[in-house]
């Protein structure tokens, strides 16, 4: 089967005054039809410049160097601007994270919906308008008829969020990029966002690309997950595989992070000491290895390539089959190993 998405060996690169800077770092990934793909990391981990990549959306000077992008087969990362405006909004839909910078305050929410329609679909202006309520309707808004009149300002976030996400499927796309659909959103407004979105795409059968820096949201909406770091693929697998048995010690940190029910409410939760480097200062070898308790040598002057481990795929040398690993063989044995470390340099400043 075709994937919906097909991203290979991307690069995107920065230039600068003071040289080229590389924001994403031959990733590759699929995303299957009807399926919902997460995408996480850190603030500056390159998830939002990938998302921006796709549509064709990079802010200059930032341009893709390197790799290719297929959506169902076709390639788009070589087209034309005019060629990419027909792809963005007809084939893939975007919904971005402020629901305010995505509409017009000037124009009444019917308005905007229509001529996202007419722009994309050969109808008739009153089919358009038909239309238009129906996606009202099915994001869940009230009186639908009646608020195609609103403007902007006179939707709560939530409501707001919900129109965005009406745009975003218009025009019936293959494939909606969801950029930090969520965050500005209260919890409750959240879960309900975060129902939608998936109630939509598996009715519809759109592919979906879910950027986010939270865990909880692709616990409950995705399928799986690739977790980024400093532009780099750190790890991709099913949410399951990835959330129970994370394979790379980011993923690891990432998950122990996470405040759990069961917990023990005197233990502290883990840390992951220091911060994503900047993109002058991305390090040599594996760019995860300063803030890595299991980095060794071989980390700091060459980069992992991806390892199958049968959970997941993911880039740590920990994981190499040819045994040219360090002396934990496994990260878990290599965590298990770090916080006993960690405890005893705790104990030590009692």
């Amino acid at each position: 089967m075709t994937p919906t998405l097909s991203v290979r060996n991307l690069r995107v690169e920065i230039p600068t005054r003071h040289g080229v800077l590389v924001a994403i770092d031959d990733l590759s990934f699929d995303i299957a039809p009807g399926e919902v793909l997460g995408v996480v990391g850190e603030s500056g981990a390159g998830k939002s410049i990938t998302g921006q990549a796709i549509i064709g959306l990079l802010d200059p000077p930032a341009r893709i160097a390197g790799g290719e992008i297929r959506l169902a087969g076709q390639r788009i990362d070589n087209l034309s601007r005019p060629a990419m405006r027909h792809i963005r909004g007809k084939r893939i839909g975007m919904i971005f994270q402020d629901p305010l910078t995505s509409l017009n305050p000037l124009y009444r929410i019917g308005e905007q919906l229509t001529e996202t329609i007419l722009t994309h679909q050969r109808l008739s202006p009153k089919a358009a308008a038909e239309k238009a309520e129906r996606l009202l309707v099915e994001v869940g808004i009230p009186a639908a008829k009646t608020r195609l009149s609103s403007y902007p300002h006179q939707f709560s976030g939530g409501m707001r969020q919900r129109v965005v996400i009406a745009l975003a499927l218009a025009a019936d796309p293959e494939l909606v990029i969801a950029d930090e659909p969520t965050t500005a959103l209260d919890v409750s407004v959240q879960a309900q966002i975060i129902a939608l979105l998936k109630r939509l795409c598996k009715e519809r059968g759109t592919s979906v690309m879910l950027i986010t820096h939270d865990m909880g949201v692709i616990a409950e909406t995705a399928d799986r997950v690739c977790v980024l770091y400093a532009g780099r693929l750190a790890e991709i697998g099913t949410v399951g595989n990835v959330i129970r048995r994370p394979q790379h010690p980011y993923t690891h940190g990432l998950m122990a992070a996470i405040p759990t029910i069961a917990g023990n409410p005197d233990e502290r939760l883990e840390q992951i000491p220091g911060a994503m480097p900047r993109l002058a200062a991305v390090p040599g070898g594996c760019a995860f290895n300063p803030r890595c308790a299991f980095s060794f040598d071989r980390c700091r002057v060459e980069r992992p390539a991806e390892y199958d481990t049968g959970v997941s795929r993911a880039s740590c040398f920990l994981l190499d089959p040819s045994g040219r690993s360090s002396p934990a063989a496994t990260v878990d044995a290599a965590r298990a190993a770090g916080i006993k470390a960690r405890e005893q340099a705790a104990e030590a400043t009692r």
